[in-house]
């Protein structure tokens, strides 16, 4: 692969964080503040909170070893260090990659569903639409390059966060800084399976941090810079989560939440600001979806592109011009624009979660087994990891078993078809 596919030092420690902020709140706050509400009940909060704690045991292991061999694979690197050039590498980094582009369509849907509430306007045909449009627009900016992409993250990110600090401290004085989600007790409608679950959902709102990581030596001084933004982005939308959720626990009660899971800061912010409140946290709910999608693309394109270098997954050029890394672009654009056309943001959020999650434990358990005493990671924090995630997934799965057993089925099967079309791939296409 050219080296002008990957420019090393072309993103700076700001952009970098601004890159990672991006895609999390992007996600995180918009897309699921109701839908972890809807398992975890009236502590949703301490869900968030829960969920920053095992993505905080979870980066230990991406930043370990990021910082002895910092790459624009990032994710795909630790893998094939791990485990070789094998199955085991390719599957997973395509669960990565998978579960990166199914946080995109959720992002996209989420991006619809806001800005309808600027008409009165909730589901319909016009959410895929709209989701489809931004999803293209994203492409058209991801191709113009790093420079225009760090420069869009950097404002972006400076525009969400101060709106959403705004919405949240103004939510919370309308309400006299009162938290009171649940219409009788703290824990009413919550079950210990229901919270679980919701950690699990709400990890989605802090994998961002790997889209860091996938930049690798992008970063400049990535050996220092990356673990330092990956860290930077997890205290900063842990922060900025928490402040949104008291803010909407003020506003609404959890069966309020639920009713309106898929805009739930939108109708948060009637009760405390009118329609103004309404049309200002629209807006930066479209510069906070826009921005996350943005970011997002930018780095499963490379993932993508980065698998192909190492010959773990197969290309074809298709009649296009231009470079692997536009082509994987490209793919990854269609693949997302169908899921945001598909499927509706509960099942996406499910769908990317399940796949995140054994990815992850997959990623663990290779830097656990096969590198921990070359980049000096602790075996008690690797171990904590892989249990908080196996936790939370196993919560998850059953919660789902019982309520959508069809999207657990889909998942299973999407793990499965991943791994046997890399086995395909390694053994037949390449003759191994």
């Amino acid at each position: 692969m050219s080296e002008d596919q990957y420019k090393q030092g072309s993103l700076t420690l700001s952009g970098t964080v601004a890159m990672g902020t991006g895609v999390m709140i992007g996600a995180g706050i918009f897309a699921l503040t109701g839908q972890v509400a809807e398992l975890a009940g009236s502590l949703f909060p301490l869900a968030f909170l829960a969920a920053a704690i095992v993505s905080g045991f979870s980066a230990y292991s991406y930043i370990k070893v990021s910082n002895k061999y910092p790459s624009a694979g990032g994710i795909a690197m630790i893998l094939k260090r791990a485990y070789g050039p094998s199955t085991v590498t390719g599957g997973a980094a395509l669960l990565m990659a998978f579960s990166m582009i199914i946080n995109e369509s959720l992002v996209a849907r989420t991006f619809g569903t806001y800005t309808l509430q600027l008409f009165g306007i909730e589901g319909g045909i016009l959410v895929p639409l709209l989701a489809v449009g931004l999803v293209v627009l994203a492409f058209v900016i991801n191709i113009a390059g790093n420079q225009l992409i760090d420069r869009i993250s950097q404002i972006t990110a400076v525009l969400k966060i101060g709106g959403i600090l705004i919405f949240s401290l103004v939510a919370l004085w309308a309400a006299g800084f009162g938290f009171q989600p649940a219409e009788k007790d703290l824990v009413s409608g919550t079950s210990p399976g229901g919270f679980l679950a919701g950690i699990a959902l709400a990890i989605l709102a802090y994998k961002g941090f790997t889209t860091i990581t996938n930049s690798g030596d992008e970063v400049k001084d990535p050996e220092r810079n990356v673990g330092r933004a990956i860290m930077i982005s997890l205290a900063i939308c842990t922060f900025v989560y928490l402040l949104v959720c008291f803010a909407v626990g003020s506003s609404l009660t959890v069966p309020e939440i639920i009713a309106a899971k898929d805009y739930a800061l939108a109708e948060a912010a009637r009760p405390a600001l009118g329609n103004y409140g309404l049309w200002f946290t629209v807006a930066i709910a479209i510069i906070a979806t826009a921005s996350g999608l943005l970011a997002s693309l930018f780095a499963v394109s490379r993932m993508l592109a980065m698998l192909t270098d190492m010959n773990l997954i197969p290309h074809k050029h298709f009649g296009m011009p231009g470079t692997v890394q536009r082509h994987t672009l490209v793919y990854t654009v269609v693949a997302a624009a169908l899921l945001a056309a598909l499927f509706d943001l509960s099942r996406i959020a499910s769908l990317g979660a399940i796949f995140y999650l054994v990815m992850d434990i997959i990623i663990h358990w290779g830097v656990f087994r096969h590198l921990r005493k070359d980049v000096g990671a602790a075996s008690i924090v690797l171990v904590t990891a892989m249990g908080l995630d196996a936790f939370a997934l196993t919560a998850f799965l059953v919660l789902k078993w019982q309520a959508d057993p069809a999207i657990v089925l889909i998942a299973a099967s999407g793990v499965l078809i991943i791994f046997a079309f890399e086995r395909f791939f390694l053994k037949v296409w390449r003759n191994e």
